[in-house]
């Protein structure tokens, strides 16, 4: 089981991705985790959660929905990693105070959010080669980063969660995004969720 309250160094060799689906129109979800090796982005360790949400939808407010299925998921994780990533917001939130960093003060691991889409902060499209990136910018405050992790491709937007600054974060990114826009960790939590509710497993 994750020791929710171990610390860690500041090298990182291994990183969960975080992700819930959902039953069309209805409050029936999986959440999933999934650990992988950062370097050669094999996956290590896996585990769902199938439940009910008991949050009603609110934008701005997801960590209240998703966050208490998702902190199940990771007490089912044997290994405590070294990283927390999520299909979210940390910092890059309204509030300053997304569901990466919801997750990273409970479980006080380092935890960032990369986004699909930019919440309200506003930002500079980036260079279309990859790795290209620029601020994300609430007023004049650098809360994220919009990255470029595939050539030509819509970027992805990072921001910390809790006990990792942003260069770290983007540099994970890049890392776990070899092949595709989002990354693996993410990827593959997303798929597993899916996955489970298609089939009934978890």
């Amino acid at each position: 089981m994750v020791n929710l309250d171990s610390a860690v160094g500041a090298s990182r060799k291994t990183v969960t991705g975080l992700d819930v689906s959902y039953v069309k129109d209805t409050d029936l979800l999986a959440a999933a985790a999934v650990t992988i090796d950062i370097q050669t982005l094999g996956v290590l360790e896996t585990a769902i959660v199938k439940g009910e949400a008991t949050f009603p939808y609110v934008p701005g407010l997801l960590a209240f929905r998703e966050a208490p299925a998702l902190l199940h998921a990771l007490e089912k994780i044997l290994v405590t990693p070294d990283v927390l990533v999520c299909d979210g917001y940390g910092l890059a939130h309204p509030r300053r105070f997304g569901l990466a960093c919801y997750l990273g003060v409970i479980t006080g691991l380092p935890t960032f959010g990369v986004a699909k889409s930019s919440f309200t902060a506003r930002f500079v499209e980036p260079g279309v080669e990859r790795g290209s990136w620029s601020p994300l910018l609430d007023g004049d405050d650098v809360v994220g980063r919009v990255l470029r992790t595939q050539p030509g491709v819509k970027p992805v937007f990072v921001s910390v969660g809790h006990r990792i600054d942003l260069d770290e974060a983007s540099d994970i990114t890049l890392k776990m995004s070899p092949r595709f826009r989002v990354p693996e960790a993410i990827r593959r939590a997303d798929s597993l969720s899916r996955a489970a509710l298609r089939t009934g497993s978890g």
